[in-house]
């Protein structure tokens, strides 16, 4: 953790000290690989000021939304209700490394999900995710694949696996899923200095067979 700092504590610091974080915008994977999934339930984890919860909401999604920020979510309930998608969306707090939301879902996104705390087992997480996939439901997982280009040294310490390094860690049991996508992208992003800059991420879609 940075300073003694608990995830919670480092977060609200981070979501706290301005008034918006994110872009708002719904990550481009997300709307790439679910606009033509039909409406289920949703489980956004890492879900931040909630852009992606709102916008699988807005498509008729029931969205279970988690992240370890309380202010984070707070700022994305009104953001909801603005939409008029309150009712659509069940935000929750966890700290994912130590407790994890209940049930089944249809769909089970995971954007970024790297933090700069020490000792988030991210690997332990992203299968917790995977159990969470119902019959014929799908789990998409982006990350970044490198460090943002106006900052050579951004992530110290963070381990930002491939899409491949990262189907290897959920130890799929063989047969039972199907790889969808497991490839690098290449996005659009504005930096600090307002320079709009090409940033490569990776991205894992697979699907849970059966249902």
């Amino acid at each position: 953790m940075h300073d003694g700092m608990s995830a919670e504590e480092f977060w609200d610091a981070r979501y706290g000290g301005s008034e918006r974080v994110w872009s708002g915008d719904p990550n481009v994977a997300l709307v790439r690989e679910v606009s033509d999934l039909a409406p289920g339930r949703a489980l956004d984890l890492g879900c931040g000021e909630g852009a992606d919860a709102i916008w699988l909401a807005l498509r008729g999604w029931r969205v279970t939304a988690v992240d370890v920020s309380g202010v984070a979510l707070e700022r994305a309930a009104r953001q909801a209700a603005e939409a008029g998608v309150a009712g659509r969306v069940d935000w929750q707090r966890h700290d994912l490394g130590v407790s994890f939301p209940e049930g089944e879902f249809d769909l089970v996104s995971a954007h970024f999900l790297h933090s700069p705390e020490e000792g988030m087992p991210r690997e332990k997480i992203l299968r917790a995710a995977a159990s969470a996939v119902a019959p014929g439901g799908v789990l998409l997982i982006a990350g970044h694949a490198g460090p943002p280009p106006w900052d050579p040294d951004g992530y110290p310490g963070v381990r930002l696996p491939t899409a491949r390094e990262v189907l290897e860690d959920l130890e799929l049991p063989q047969g039972r899923w199907e790889v969808l996508r497991c490839e690098e992208y290449e996005r659009m992003q504005t930096a600090p200095d307002g320079r709009v800059v090409t940033r490569t991420d990776n991205v894992l879609k697979v699907r849970r067979l059966g249902g």
